[in-house]
Parts: C-alpha cells; sequence; structure tokens
C-alpha cells in the first residue's frame, strides 16, 4: 500500500487533534469565504492569533492556523495537508518538506529565533534560576517537555538537560507533551509540576497573569532557528499566502513576535546575546 493522502477529511480529523484557531471579527474589509491556511508551530499559538485577527482587519483576509508541532505538521504538508503556509519552529523540518518536493524554496525565510523558559503555575513556582537548581530540588517529581521526536522546543528542552549535565536526574521524572503548548497545558493542570517551554508561552501567561518563568540558557542547545515557506501550489493562494508572510515581518507583525520574546532576524540572537540580551523585559525571574 502507497502513502496515505490527505484529504479535506483526513484534515478536519488532524485539525481536531491538533487544534486550529480561526480569526475572525470587524476589520476594514470583508474577509473572504475562503480563508487562508496557515500551519503554525505551537509556539507561535499566542503571537499568531493576534497576528491573524490583525491582518483580516488590514487586509480583509480570513486566517485559519493549524497549530501542533512541527514534525507533526511537516509529514502533514508532505501527505498533502492542503495549506498555503507553514510556519515551523525549526528550519529542518521547513528544509524536509522541500526534500520531499513541496513549497517554493525561493520563499523560505527565518522570521524569528526561538527561547525556552522554564515555566509552572504561581503556586508550585520554587524561584529555579537554573537547570542545576530544578535538578537539585527533591520536590520535583515531574517535569514536562515536548515530544523530541517531533517537537523542536521538546528537542532543545532535551538538549539543554544534557548539556547543563542534569539529564540523568531530571530524565526518569520527563513526561511529554504532543507539542509545546501541550507540555504547558500539562504544568498549567497539575499533570506535571513544571514544563520547559517557549518563553512565548511563558510570556503569554505572565501577559494573562498566569504562572512564572526563568529563561533557559540558549547556549545549552542547538539554536531554534524558525523559518517559513508557502507551500501553497495555486498561484493566487500562494499570493495570498505571500502577503500574510510579508505581514509577519513587518513593522506590525515584528512588533508582536517581538513581545512574545522571540527574537527577530537582523536583532540580536538569543546565542549571540545570552541570558538577559534581548526580549521585552525577558529574561528575568517573573
Amino acid at each position: 500500500m502507497g502513502p496515505v493522502r490527505f484529504r479535506p477529511v483526513c484534515l478536519l480529523l488532524a485539525i481536531g487533534v491538533l487544534g486550529v484557531v480561526g480569526c475572525s471579527g470587524g476589520g476594514a474589509g470583508a474577509a473572504t469565504d475562503d480563508p487562508l491556511l496557515v500551519a503554525a508551530a505551537s509556539d507561535l499559538r499566542p503571537a499568531f492569533a493576534e497576528l491573524g485577527a490583525a491582518f483580516e482587519a488590514e487586509a480583509g483576509e480570513r486566517v485559519v492556523f493549524n497549530f501542533g508541532s512541527s514534525g507533526q505538521l511537516a509529514q502533514q504538508i508532505i501527505e498533502g495537508a492542503p495549506m498555503d503556509l507553514f510556519a515551523s519552529a525549526s528550519v529542518a523540518y521547513v528544509e524536509r518538506v522541500l526534500e520531499a518536493g513541496v513549497g517554493d524554496a525561493a520563499t523560505q525565510a527565518t522570521y524569528a529565533h526561538g527561547r525556552l523558559a522554564m515555566w509552572s503555575p504561581a503556586a508550585r513556582w520554587r524561584e529555579w534560576d537554573d537547570l542545576e537548581e530544578l535538578a537539585a530540588d527533591d520536590r520535583i517529581r515531574t517535569v514536562a517537555i515536548a515530544n523530541p521526536e517531533h517537537a523542536p522546543y521538546g528537542l532543545a528542552a532535551r538538549q539543554a538537560l544534557e548539556s547543563a549535565g542534569v539529564l540523568d536526574r531530571i530524565g526518569p521524572k520527563l513526561v511529554h507533551g504532543e507539542n509545546v503548548s501541550d507540555a504547558q497545558r500539562l504544568a498549567a493542570t497539575g499533570n506535571a509540576d513544571v514544563a520547559i517551554v517557549a518563553l512565548s508561552l511563558a510570556l503569554a501567561a505572565d501577559e494573562a497573569g498566569e504562572g512564572d518563568w526563568q529563561a533557559v540558557d540558549a547556549g545549552l542547545h542547538e539554536p531554534l532557528q524558525q523559518d517559513l515557506l508557502i507551500v501553497a501550489s495555486d498561484p493566487d493562494r500562494a499570493r495570498r499566502a505571500a502577503r500574510f508572510a510579508a505581514f509577519v515581518n513587518g513593522e506590525q507583525g515584528r512588533a508582536v513576535m517581538r513581545r512574545f520574546g522571540l527574537s527577530l532576524p537582523g536583532e540580536t540572537t538569543p546565542d549571540e546575546g545570552g541570558s538577559g540580551a534581548e526580549g521585552p523585559d525577558a529574561m528575568g525571574d517573573h
């Protein structure tokens, strides 16, 4: 039997598993009934939800997001999921899609660099300064990370634990979320004591008054270079996807991305700046 091709019904099932946010609301123009479809890494959920609404207000173009782990999204796109744009948390998964013959290589672009943070609800936060302190805390029974098999932030978390020399102590306590947003949910619901998640998610929770966090030293893991790629084969849909990509990389998009702790092309990257060098009041203990 050959590979299973995604059809619309399959996409709907996938959407049910990974979660979709459609942005609608008032705007300058009328949103079309044929929305732009964007597969986006879970760390982008707070930033892209805001940007989708802003894009609709400005361009009259509705955007429907399929959030999930970059590895799972890449596999869906390779198998034929009808997406228009892929915003990955790792350049590796964009390259995997291109190697499978999907997408326009000329549209590949780095839109951000990500960052890890330790996070927990305020009631369980113990003011850990680094992973060594977390590992030495005998009260910690479970630590949630995204599944490193297909989630870039999960892989980066595992690399950071190994580089810090604490994987042998924390490894038996690890529980895996399907993606980095799911890892945060495990800690938020008490199914894990603490989570190692994307800084963007920690900051979004901070804005909502939920939880405390501490940034993880970016030098402990491979850079989280986040690339996007237009994967629409229809020229008109590709042009529409290009407009959204330009919006993300434009002044308004960059302001939102920066507010959620993502380092931007042309600005200081996490591995260049180190702890405390970039981000909106981002690197302290909150």
